[in-house]
Parts: C-alpha cells; structure tokens; sequence
C-alpha cells in the first residue's frame, strides 16, 4: 500500500501553465541568478510541466522559453535553448515511470535532468572560449532537487481543488 493519497487531479488551466511559466521566467531576471545556488527556476518548472503534462508542455515551448533566456542572458543564441529542449525531451521519455515513484526518488530524477541541462550549457560556454565557471555551479541542480516536492506541491495545488464544495464526497 502506498504511504501518500493519490489524489484525482482536475486538468491543469493552460493559462495557470502560461502564468507559472511566467513567474518562473521571472523569477530567473531577478539579480540573484548569479549567487551560487539559485536553481534555473524557467527549468524546473518546464521539467515539471513535462513530467506531468508532456501533452500541453514540450519541446516547442521549451525551446521558446530558450530563446527568451538566451536573449536575457545575453548568451549564445540558442545555448539555454538547446539545454530546455533536451531537458524537455528527456522528461517526457520518463514522465510516466517517474511519477510512479516517491517524492525522493522523484528528486533524483529531477537532479539528473537538471545536470544534463546544466552540463549542455557548460559544454557550449566552453566551446565557443568561454571561461569554466567552477565546479560550485552544479549546486544549482541540487537545490532543484531539493525544491522539488514544494514545486510539485504548489504547481499542482490548483488541480487539486475540488469543482464545487461537498461535505458528504469523499473524493
């Protein structure tokens, strides 16, 4: 028997995924992205999209929210690009064994995705002569890991929410 309820979830809003997008993107202009171990808050809500919605969030989405963070970073044109498009894709092949798992074990998944986008990255800087930015870099993922059951918990309150109010239903 599992420990956790499974909870029947309502569908999730496009706009709602439209508006956690945005926040997350806005979250990722704030100053601190460049304090050590500020996750890339734009991919850890596009794994999180792709995991539990692969059908309404994908590769174009990702690859747009790329170009968007390219362009804010003032970066190579089509690096973050390239690292959301493979992080979106390698979500997606996993999405249904992953949410088969416990939060922990989920967490881990979500570290491996993030270090693959973040290694695609690295691997590009460093290409084209940029300097190595240090190995305190991948505490990024870890802190995605580790903010991974509250992303979950907040993303997917609003489909939790029962449609109309009944003391008597158990659902």
């Amino acid at each position: 028997m599992s420990q956790h309820p499974h909870y029947i979830l309502l569908p999730a809003s496009p706009l709602f995924i439209a508006f956690s997008l945005l926040i997350a993107f806005l979250l990722n202009l704030l100053p601190w992205g460049q304090w050590v171990g500020i996750p890339d808050f734009v991919a850890l809500t596009l794994v999180f999209w792709s995991i539990h919605q692969p059908r309404k969030v994908g590769i174009g989405i990702a690859f747009f929210m790329g170009l968007l963070m390219d362009v804010h970073d003032a970066s190579l044109l089509g690096e973050n690009a390239l690292a959301y498009t493979l992080l979106s894709y390698f979500a997606i092949m996993i999405h249904r064994r992953v949410l088969w798992f416990p939060m922990g074990v989920q967490a881990l998944h979500v570290f491996a995705l993030m270090l693959l986008a973040q290694l695609v990255g690295l691997v590009v800087r460093l290409m084209v002569g940029g300097p190595f930015p240090g190995w305190l870099i991948f505490a990024e993922s870890l802190v995605a890991a580790i903010l991974w059951p509250f992303v979950t918990w907040l993303l997917l309150a609003p489909q939790r929410r029962a449609t109309d109010k009944d003391d008597t239903r158990p659902i």
